[in-house]
């Protein structure tokens, strides 16, 4: 800690319990109980059961978990593929890659304006935006996952984007210009050499589009089809007709199978970081 008295360190914990337990913790305390109780009518809940696990693990739930990881999974892979070549390329335009100075400058806040869009305006903006551009020629996705995963990918772009382009920044330029005058062609510099640094970033940032695109419900409201619903969708419905201890048990569900996966990419950063 940066605080080395020990009336200081109090006060920090004292801080810490006074807002993170209302904050952050105690709403999830409560949705976990809520997940495994069969009445709430008082102070605290009463009754124990574990059914509405049964319902949140199987049936139209656990096919709704599957729609979510395979959204997640998509649209952080493309929003990875897209943020990252676009984190590369400004980086060269701000280093004069693309003629004049000021000119190349330019172009880079332009780029870095462009990508940052999706996540100034309503995530539900995004989605309309989506489903108006896509529900005619010469491209309809409309009433397919495509235009889902589209959509989520859109808006979680803009965080791989961010990350990867902060750890360009941070990037020792002496690598590159080292294998440059071995006689490394761009292309081997950028596979051999800047991608391996910057697989750290790029996992990081692929774990947290996952999430994003886990808990994203605004756009996908307006765009999902019948046979496409993300979990989300299936929670707002279970709460939405009253369904409300299920509802949390899917939540939990949800919660857990985002936070196994960042587990996962947590361990491979790891991995990345000591190679």
């Amino acid at each position: 800690m940066l605080v080395h008295s020990r009336k200081g360190k109090w006060a920090t914990w004292v801080l810490f319990f006074v807002f993170f337990l209302p904050l952050f913790a105690l709403p999830l305390l409560v949705i976990l109980a809520a997940s495994f109780s069969e009445h709430w009518s008082g102070a605290f809940p009463s009754g124990f059961t574990a059914e509405h696990y049964a319902s949140a693990t199987r049936g139209e739930s656990l096919q709704a978990l599957t729609t979510s990881l395979v959204t997640a999974v998509g649209a952080s892979l493309l929003a990875l593929t897209v943020g990252s070549w676009a984190a590369l390329a400004a980086a060269s335009l701000r280093k004069g890659g693309g003629g004049a100075p000021r000119l190349s400058k330019l172009w880079g806040r332009l780029l870095d304006a462009l990508f940052m869009l999706p996540v100034a305006v309503p995530s539900v903006v995004v989605g309309l935006a989506v489903l108006v551009a896509f529900s005619k020629p010469p491209m309809i996705l409309n009433g397919t996952r495509w235009i889902v995963i589209l959509a989520h990918a859109i808006l979680v772009t803009a965080f791989a984007y961010q990350s990867v382009s902060a750890a360009i920044v941070r990037l020792d330029p002496a690598y590159e210009q080292a294998a440059a005058s071995l006689g490394a062609r761009p292309s081997y510099v950028l596979w051999k050499v800047k991608l391996p640094l910057l697989l750290p970033s790029l996992t990081a940032a692929a774990g947290l589009c996952f999430a994003l695109s886990m808990g994203e419900l605004s756009a996908t409201m307006m765009l999902y089809p019948p046979d496409w619903m993300p979990l989300p969708v299936r929670i707002y419905a279970a709460t939405d007709r009253g369904s409300t201890f299920t509802g949390a048990a899917v939540a939990v569900v949800l919660m857990a199978a985002t936070l196994l996966v960042l587990f996962a990419v947590s361990r491979l950063r790891t991995r990345a970081s000591y190679r």
